[in-house]
């Protein structure tokens, strides 16, 4: 089962790494900006919640960078607290999961997972407002 899981661990674990190294978070960060901010969405957690879909180590990387920069009581901390717990590693489980039992056809498992992981992200912010 092990032989069988590491080849997209590994693939996963690389895409990531290149994604991230090549710059593209802050990319999407800087382009998505303009967007945001008329939303009430902090930017600071813009990567935390695009990275959260594709790997559970680089979120928490990003939720300790906040915390340590921001402090453990800002809200933006805590939100990206709640974040992290309110969302799911879809493409990391979709990956590893459904190639080490050999399923093909993900068939709506993924956009499900996405939409998932946006009613997450949304509803941690609003809630996290109204509360603190």
């Amino acid at each position: 089962m092990i032989l069988k899981i590491i080849p997209f661990l590994v693939t996963m674990l690389v895409a990531i790494g290149m994604f991230k190294g090549a710059g593209g978070i802050d990319l999407l960060s800087r382009a998505l900006s303009p967007i945001l901010t008329p939303l009430h969405f902090p930017t600071d957690l813009l990567p935390l919640a695009l990275m959260r879909p594709l790997s559970g180590s680089a979120t928490l990387a990003l939720l300790t960078d906040i915390v340590h920069r921001l402090g453990p009581d800002n809200i933006v901390s805590l939100t990206a607290a709640t974040i992290y717990g309110s969302t799911e590693t879809t493409f990391y489980v979709a990956a590893v999961y459904f190639g080490a039992v050999g399923v093909k056809q993900t068939r709506h498992a993924i956009p499900a997972g996405l939409l998932a992981d946006l009613t997450g992200v949304v509803a941690s912010v609003i809630i996290c407002r109204a509360v603190l």
